[in-house]
């Protein structure tokens, strides 16, 4: 009688570890990039928004469509003037090691992302915050001046210079994450080495290895747990998208975060409603750096400008459907109406060629004096495709083009360092304003790769900030979005649609135009 009750007890054991077994879910997602850190004051690429986005949570967090709710905030109230924001934090928010999240851990966030020590390249995003800007440039040392207060352990207050539009959207940035100072005090930059990190999000980090893939679980003491339907996912490094579409097709991803473009038509036929291509608020250009001989010269940068054909990139390069850039905002971005554009937008293509010939030649060069220079890019089908295209494109004008490419960290890091003739850069909004793109052209930003430094545009930025008039403030950077474009800052080549695969399998994957899926949204279908 006691082996037949012990055999029993051990089927019905082994039954319920099968069941449970089965019942557990695993999201396997293609990320691209390999993560610069999981500090979320120290990243700046949307494959690392994917991972924080996941392991923290700010005061307001994003919807499956992307749009502002509340997120360890339960409510909030603003001033009249819409300059004080006060939060109110949800009863019994955890870390993940059982701490209470505390609005002194905001405070503490807020100033860390401010100080000049931590080196956050994105801290300028919250310099719409009182005294931010000034703390992080070190003219006020006193950081308590941080317009940042914890009036008690579950009430935050804010204090802005202006009112701004767009703050409830710039709080879901991952700049405006809480960070565990009881973690970061006792571990200093330890603090984030697997073992030591807690987090505050849906999930918890549990693995990585540095070139191959990030692994998070489901974090129990998350305040919205019971509604958190996947218990692991994984996030792969790997930036050859054809290697990655063949590991989708075998099964072993089930999110792809980019795809190669030339096989749109193919997956349409062979993989229907798998592949996702949506416009949304993202630009996709060439800097020049404006430091350097002979890019300091307008002309130069104007002439090669002139000569993208910027028409046959979408449907004829990448045959995704992306449209020609001539602005630097994106069209229908919010508060600000219709943008600004090259002057010689509408011209043929072929008289854009010629004058941009023209330009060259009153610089100097010419087929008897190229202009060599390294075009540099990040490694990627797409991007390679498209640096080829614009090389040849250069190529009548006397232009000889050197192709470089690295892997995306290294790409960006030595564009920041200024390493850079020409280089592809991407940006994808991180907030539905347009100040957030002309941001990328302002004097000192670390994302301003070409060094283009013009000081009337940064006085009309700065001007257009503390407007609260939305129809001048849009005026104000109106002129100076045109002053840049007149200046040929950049070279603007299309606005972007976001590139995924997702398998059938998924639920609750809504396509938006910041391309965010926040992982607690999704589920696999039964």
């Amino acid at each position: 009688m006691t082996f037949f009750t012990k055999r029993s007890l051990a089927l019905a054991l082994a039954g319920t570890l099968i069941s449970v077994a089965a019942h557990a879910t695993t999201l396997n997602i293609h990320n691209g990039g390999d993560p610069t850190s999981l500090d979320p004051q120290k990243v700046s690429g949307d494959w690392e928004n994917r991972i924080e986005g996941s392991i923290f949570e700010g005061l307001v967090t994003e919807d499956p469509k992307d749009n502002p709710i509340p997120g360890q905030a339960e409510s909030w109230t603003i001033s009249p003037d819409g300059k004080v924001y006060t939060f109110k934090l949800r009863d019994g928010i955890k870390w993940s090691d059982g701490q209470p999240v505390t609005a002194g851990d905001f405070v503490f966030a807020f100033q860390r992302l401010m100080d000049p020590k931590t080196a956050a390249n994105y801290a300028y995003l919250q310099f719409t915050i009182k005294n931010a800007e000034k703390i992080n440039k070190g003219e006020i040392t006193d950081f308590s001046q941080l317009g940042v207060k914890a009036i008690d352990d579950k009430t935050l207050e804010i204090t802005l210079n202006e009112s701004t539009p767009y703050f409830l959207s710039a709080l879901m940035h991952y700049t405006a994450y809480p960070l565990p100072k009881h973690v970061v005090e006792a571990k200093g930059d330890d603090w984030v080495k697997i073992g030591n990190i807690v987090t505050n999000g849906s999930y918890k980090p549990t693995e990585w290895v540095p070139g191959s893939h990030v692994t998070v679980v489901k974090s129990d003491l998350y305040w919205d747990a019971k509604n958190v339907k996947i218990d692991t996912v994984t996030f792969f490094t790997l930036e050859d998208q054809a290697a990655a579409l063949k590991r989708y097709r075998a099964g072993e991803f089930d999110i792809l975060t980019e795809f190669p473009a030339d096989q749109y038509e193919w997956m349409k036929t062979n993989l229907p409603g798998q592949a996702h291509v949506v416009p949304f608020l993202g630009t996709y250009y060439y800097v020049v750096n404006a430091t350097k001989p002979p890019f300091n010269d307008k002309r130069v940068r104007q002439a090669l400008s002139m000569a993208v054909n910027r028409e046959v990139i979408g449907p004829k390069i990448l045959g995704t459907g992306e449209l020609p850039m001539y602005s630097w905002v994106p069209p229908g971005t919010a508060n600000y109406g219709e943008p600004a554009y090259v002057s010689w937008k509408d011209e043929p293509y072929g008289q854009k060629v010629e004058e941009a010939k023209k330009l060259l030649k009153e610089a100097g060069f010419g087929p008897d004096h190229p202009l060599k220079a390294q075009l540099r890019y990040n490694t990627n089908d797409n991007h390679k495709r498209i640096a080829a295209a614009i090389a040849s494109m250069w190529k009548p004008l006397g232009v000889e083009i050197e192709l470089y490419n690295t892997e995306t960290k290294v790409h960006y890091d030595e564009m920041q360092r200024g390493k850079v003739e020409i280089g592809r850069a991407g940006w994808l909004a991180d907030y539905n304003d347009p100040i957030n793109f002309l941001n990328l052209l302002s004097t000192g930003v670390d994302m301003n790769y070409g060094r283009w430094s013009n000081p009337q545009y940064d006085a009309l930025l700065k001007k257009g900030s503390a407007e609260t008039d939305l129809k001048k403030r849009a005026e104000l950077f109106k002129q100076a979005e045109q002053l840049a474009l007149d200046d040929s800052a950049a070279i603007p080549i299309y606005y972007y649609v976001s590139r995924s695969v997702v398998s059938p399998k998924i639920a609750g994957y809504e396509d938006n135009v910041q391309d965010i899926h926040r992982i607690r949204w999704l589920s696999f279908k039964q």
